[in-house]
């Protein structure tokens, strides 16, 4: 029963997103989540190994930085020990897969966005209808980090910190 709710999450996923459009197939894996780096990033069991995953589509706020550990505590809540399947969309310039992380048939870098903790990260995912909507509820709720009167993207705020 769990593999097959897993995969129709996965399934769900790849549909709603527009960003699929004209990209290569995606690769899934289920693992436990062993780790959870920052907002963004968790390490999962693959065969045996941690590989770290990195969130597509989204951008959490920086350690240190406003709602940094409000969207981390979250993931650890949501993932942390737990059984997670991972669509890869991508390999990022660090070595690490990219991808949407479902936990319980829900994505979690969808509930980033919808808790307002996480950007949808445009410059990866333009297009995504999904993900822009999202967004624009959580902004005109004012749920987590737009709350803060002028919130700093966390690609603003790394440019800062060098």
């Amino acid at each position: 029963m769990a593999p097959r709710i897993a995969l129709t999450a996965l399934a769900l996923v790849l549909i709603s997103s527009s960003a699929w459009a004209g990209e290569r197939p995606a690769v899934a894996f289920t693992g436990r989540a062993v780790k959870v780096v920052d907002g963004d990033t968790v390490d999962v069991l693959r065969d045996g190994k941690a590989v770290r995953v990195r969130l597509a589509s989204i951008d959490c706020p920086e350690r240190g930085q406003p709602f940094g550990k409000v969207a981390t505590d979250y993931v650890l809540d949501r993932c942390g020990g737990k059984n997670v399947a991972v669509v890869v969309t991508d390999t990022d310039r660090y070595g690490r897969l990219v991808g949407f992380v479902i936990v319980d048939g829900r994505s979690v870098n969808h509930e980033l966005v919808t808790q307002g903790l996480a950007w949808w990260y445009r410059k990866y995912a333009e297009g995504d209808e999904v993900l822009e909507r999202l967004e624009a509820e959580a902004r005109e709720s004012h749920r987590g980090l737009w709350a803060d009167e002028i919130p700093i993207p966390p690609w603003d705020w790394r440019r800062g910190k060098r």
